[in-house]
């Protein structure tokens, strides 16, 4: 490092500089440290009320593994993973409430400027960059509000293209060397009929020349999936998150982004997470460009994309069109993320559509539960309220509810419900108004 404004220091150093009450920001997703939170957890008793952000953790924290009382350390969250689910169960996280594309300006507008902020980054290239790799999200924002900027380089990072996506070694306090050894990886989880059944609904709808948005998920990478099978040519890409599902398109030459409105020729992300062969994909790829969280999720810049398709998921919906997809009843166990800000963006494009997919019924303890419903489950977070809802899909097919009655939205809902269930859902509609007894 030949730097005059950074200084190369030990994870122990840089970790010891955390004090009692400091807010520490530890990025989110592959830019989550190592070195420094294993560093952070040797010293946990030494501390009290250290506050840590974080986002979709793709490897245990060392820091909270550490602290199972959280007598020293809270940890919080703006999207959960699997591993802060069980971690938010046992009471060791909380989420933060947020539209993930407005993250930026928390930071810029509402958030006092954290004490620490340290992030994994590719080494420093030769225009003086410590690249985000594939982590655009909020870092750069962060990293001009924070008292003190820490990197931690991995050489096993891809090299990502993009809009902002590096840290000039100017605006670096201090480096230090990460653990090195693979990356994580987000195993691909092989489809079933009911994934196939709804991502076949769905690729009916998609044309050439579309932009896509594909959530995180096997319905949505199904979908992805059937298009290369579909003969449709000439898409786009425009995502929050980047797939293996997406990778695979491009690979195959479906997806060229030759027909965007905007960023031509790119594939447009704010972070990617999945599979070696994803990493390998997108490593030093000038097709692809990864941008700050608010450059792919704000719904004025998804509206720049024509024909813009947001295909994502959910867990339950009511009969009116409310869909939960980040809790179960005050349990939270994924986060908002872009679901709402792109259901939104994609209804404002020209030509463009919302899709939002689920299976009908699923199984708990035994017993199989519609996951159409009269009302949500008690305590459940409404993600996306019904004056948004556009298309609802499940294996007993596609509806479109813009425009449509209350009546017709509980009719509509009903037709898409498992068979078992639609009887006891045209009952529970009647019996509380939404379908009046006159309505045929």
């Amino acid at each position: 490092m030949t730097s005059k404004t950074a200084q190369r220091i030990l994870a122990t150093t840089a970790a010891a500089m955390v004090r009692s009450g400091d807010w520490i920001d530890y990025g989110a997703v592959l830019g989550q440290p190592d070195a420094f939170d294993e560093a952070l957890a040797q010293r946990v008793g030494e501390l009290e009320a250290v506050n840590i952000r974080g986002c979709l953790s793709t490897r245990p924290r060392a820091v909270v593994e550490a602290d199972p009382e959280r007598d020293h350390v809270s940890f919080f969250n703006w999207h959960y993973s699997g591993y802060d689910r069980e971690r938010s169960d046992s009471g060791l996280e909380n989420y933060i409430p947020c539209n993930l594309g407005e993250i930026p300006d928390y930071y810029r507008r509402f958030i006092d400027p954290p004490d620490i902020m340290v992030v994994k980054v590719c080494p420093l290239d030769t225009n003086g960059y410590f690249n985000l790799s594939a982590t655009g999200l909020w870092h750069r924002a962060v990293a001009s509000r924070a008292k003190v900027v820490i990197v931690e380089v991995d050489p096993m990072l891809p090299y990502v293209h993009g809009i902002e996506n590096g840290l000039h070694v100017s605006e670096v306090d201090f480096v230090i060397d990460g653990m090195g050894g693979s990356l994580p990886e987000l195993p691909l989880i092989a489809p079933n009929d009911i994934d196939r059944a709804v991502a076949t609904l769905i690729a009916h709808e998609i044309e050439d020349g579309a932009c896509l948005q594909i959530g995180i998920g096997a319905m949505p990478n199904t979908v992805c999936s059937l298009l290369l099978e579909s003969g449709v040519r000439d898409l786009g890409i425009h995502t929050e998150m980047l797939t293996d599902g997406i990778v695979d398109l491009y690979l195959a030459g479906v997806v060229n982004n030759s027909k965007k409105s905007s960023n031509a020729g790119k594939m447009v992300c704010s972070f990617a997470l999945g599979t070696k062969a994803l990493y390998d994909a997108i490593h030093d790829n000038p097709d692809v460009s990864c941008q700050p969280i608010d450059m792919t999720n704000l719904p004025q810049n998804i509206v720049k994309n024509d024909r813009l398709m947001a295909i994502n998921n959910t867990t339950q919906m009511d009969l009116q069109g409310q869909a939960s997809s980040e809790s179960d009843g005050h349990r939270h166990i994924s986060g908002t993320g872009g679901q709402l800000q792109f259901i939104r963006g994609a209804y404002a494009s020209e030509g463009g559509k919302s899709f939002l997919c689920m299976s009908s019924v699923y199984e708990r303890k035994g017993v199989r539960r519609s996951r159409i419903v009269l009302n949500l489950t008690p305590g459940n977070v409404v993600t996306a309220p019904r004056s948004d809802m556009m298309y609802v899909v499940t294996e007993y097919g596609l509806i479109n509810l813009k425009g449509k009655s209350v009546p017709d939205r509980a009719r509509a809902m009903i037709s898409i419900a498992h068979p078992d269930f639609r009887d006891e859902l045209e009952r529970d509609a009647r019996s509380n108004g939404l379908i009046p007894r006159s309505f045929r």
